[in-house]
């Protein structure tokens, strides 16, 4: 499907990212309407300008008249919606997502889907520690990265249109992965990262603390700031794959600890330079 500013985009799920997602949207020309349960999300979404209508409730002739859905649930609730609701898509519909896990989604809701409909997945790297589409705000995509996560069912067609949606949406880098591939790089990517941020937060309780904090603590721990309900399904979804980074990680926590214990003060600078020479890769 080519994209056309006629067409309707529906989005479901209006949290941060579905807010942004529409936000975008919106400046851009299309006809945007949401499905949220949060009555006071759908009323401060349509108040200011965020979307063009919205609906607390799921209805045949709201969900028919879309041409794309953009899907902004956890994975349980996403495939359970599609069970559900799938018969009221109209033929040719799009379908696309944002969810942070793609094995364990996206071949299930591929295997269930219509033939007439296409799900062609995708991964926003974009995000805030705070939720709502209270929050929403566009500009998180800019200089962020995107990842469209096609399988053998998906059509170039599909797989063009997804990353052209990337681009209307203002990400600086494109990529393809398969889902597997996916699941691997954000395991290390972001759902380590969540669980480091979340021990050094529960490895200990001297709130005074904060009054002696620099940037380096409010940087790394910026993310422990979580919605446990989200991270925790993403974690146990990518369980195999997070187990095997967070050995990894505590492998070469246990090394720098060994060479502090040796006092072997080159093999801790070994350790700071390669860390500075592979933190350059990340440097945008």
């Amino acid at each position: 499907m080519e994209w056309n500013l006629n067409h309707k985009i529906l989005i479901v799920g209006l949290g941060l990212m579905g807010g942004s997602y529409a936000q975008a949207l919106k400046r851009l020309g299309f006809m945007v309407e949401a499905i949220d349960v949060r009555p006071e999300g759908i009323a401060y979404a349509t108040e200011h300008g965020i979307i063009d209508r919205g609906y607390t409730e799921v209805t045949k002739e709201a969900v028919e008249s879309a041409d794309v859905v953009i899907f902004s649930l956890y994975p349980g609730v996403f495939k359970d919606w599609i069970k559900k609701y799938q018969g009221y898509f109209h033929p040719g519909t799009i379908l696309t997502d944002v969810t942070g896990v793609k094995s364990c989604v996206v071949y299930d809701i591929q295997a269930m889907l219509r033939p007439d409909v296409e799900f062609i997945a995708a991964h926003p790297m974009a995000g805030r520690e705070v939720y709502g589409v209270e929050h929403s705000d566009d500009r998180i995509f800019r200089d962020a990265n995107y990842i469209v996560t096609p399988t053998e069912r998906n059509t170039p067609d599909g797989v063009e249109w997804c990353k052209r949606l990337g681009r209307f949406l203002g990400f600086r880098r494109i990529s393809v992965l398969s889902p597997e591939e996916h699941d691997r790089v954000i395991g290390f990517v972001s759902q380590l990262t969540h669980v480091i941020a979340v021990s050094l937060m529960t490895c200990n309780d001297y709130r005074e603390l904060a009054a002696y904090t620099g940037d380096s603590f409010r940087d790394l721990t910026r993310i422990a700031r979580i919605n446990e309900n989200m991270w925790s399904e993403l974690f146990l979804l990518n369980k195999p794959v997070l187990l095997e980074q967070m050995d990894l990680f505590m492998g070469e926590l246990a090394e720098i600890r060994t060479l502090m214990e040796q006092n072997d003060v080159e093999g801790l600078k070994e350790k700071m330079r390669l860390s500075t020479a592979r933190r350059a890769y990340f440097d945008k």
